[in-house]
């Protein structure tokens, strides 16, 4: 079986039978009056993994950290961490600790002096967190800001003295509840690898709360999308984006194309789908899909080519429209290509050259195509 995607590292314990999770969410629901934030979850994280709960505002990712983190007790299901039901513990007697977006620093002290507050709550010898603290600075690259207070620091700085003094007890977890959202784009972008780096380097198991895409794909080794309090696919960033679980997934990760039609012949894994107006659609990754079902075909921007003549390669799904929109982004031009029955298509052109070969402007006819392998069929 071919991989999808690139692979960050070697680790995906998730695919051995034998490998037990480190957190179980078991069944796990919970209400507020008559609202149900959690419904009924069932979800397994193992241990050095930085995992993702991905979803919109009000999905229950939040409520679901909450509750690791014994803020918020279960209405109903289990929670176990390492085999230890959590039920009943309190927040500080749990070995997680939790990083929030507001990054929560006591602006009278100075850096060091809060990245070793937890240390001296808990009564470490004064001379294991002089050295825990000198590790930890090192750790996050800010011992010349050792004396400094939190106003005297920028927002990214502000940000790694917040998660130096979350790693500094050493959690078996590490909750991670928006960290991100506000530094600005570039620093965002920065601060996502060496939260990778930093993760790797400690062992430690990460979770990470976000309604960022960009920012779950890129740091987690696997991702939960998460609506109405429930799971709807957990899979590595690669498998969600490339063989989403249903056309929710595949609308709510990155941009898509779905092409509607009714599964005309199935063969050996591929099919032939009726898209219309006589586009026929010849697929590859048909999945459960039998004849005679209404299925969708997703496939991404990129996966399509657009041209003003037709495609050489009789193979590929081809079919002819109008360029109806065009936007240049730098690094890649959108093209919105309006098909002669009105439907619209979104396709991403990479600009490798700085020179366009096959110049296309607004209300030309153009050609797309895609290959039958580009996309996957949905039935639901």
């Amino acid at each position: 079986m071919q991989s999808l995607g690139s692979i960050r590292r070697s680790f995906a314990p998730w695919t051995d039978s034998a490998a037990k999770p480190y957190i179980s969410f078991d069944k796990v629901t919970k209400k507020f009056g008559d609202f149900t934030a959690v419904n009924d979850l069932s979800l397994g994280i193992y241990e050095r993994e930085f995992f993702a709960l991905l979803g919109a505002s009000g999905c229950g990712k939040s409520t679901l950290l909450r509750m690791l983190a014994g803020f918020d007790e279960p209405t109903a299901g289990r929670i176990l961490l390492d085999g230890q039901d959590l039920k009943g513990i309190p927040p500080y007697r749990r070995p997680v600790n939790m990083m929030f977006q507001s990054y929560a620093l006591f602006p009278h002290m100075t850096v060091e002096a809060n990245i070793a507050f937890g240390l001296k709550q808990e009564g470490m010898p004064k001379p294991d967190i002089e050295k825990r603290v000198k590790e930890m600075l090192e750790l996050v690259k800010l011992e010349p800001f050792a004396k400094r207070k939190p106003h005297q620091l920028s927002g990214g700085q502000r940000q790694r003295v917040a998660l130096a003094r979350s790693v500094a007890k050493r959690p078996k977890v590490l909750l991670l509840d928006e960290p991100l959202g506000a530094l600005d784009k570039k620093l965002r972008e920065q601060t996502q690898f060496e939260l990778m780096d930093l993760q790797q380097e400690l062992g430690l198991t990460f979770i990470i709360v976000t309604h960022d895409q960009e920012e779950a794909m890129t740091m987690a080794d696997r991702i939960a999308i998460m609506d109405k309090g429930m799971v709807m696919q957990v899979a590595t960033p690669a498998e969600i984006y490339e063989a989403p679980a249903s056309r929710f997934i595949a609308d709510f990760v990155g941009s898509v194309n779905m092409f509607e039609g009714k599964l005309m012949a199935r063969e050996n894994g591929s099919a032939t789908i009726d898209g219309g107006n006589g586009f026929t659609i010849r697929a590859d990754n048909v999945g459960e899909a039998r004849n005679g079902n209404t299925v969708w075909f997703a496939v991404r921007p990129e996966k399509i080519k657009v041209s003003s003549k037709r495609p050489q390669d009789a193979t590929a799904n081809a079919v002819e429209g109008e360029i109806w929109d065009i936007a240049y982004l730098g690094d890649m031009t959108l093209y919105h290509v309006r098909l002669d029955d009105g439907r619209m298509v979104r396709t991403s052109v990479v600009n490798s050259q700085r020179v366009t070969e096959d110049p296309l402007t607004w209300h030309d006819r153009a050609w797309i195509s895609f290959r039958s392998d580009a996309g996957v069929v949905l039935t639901r």
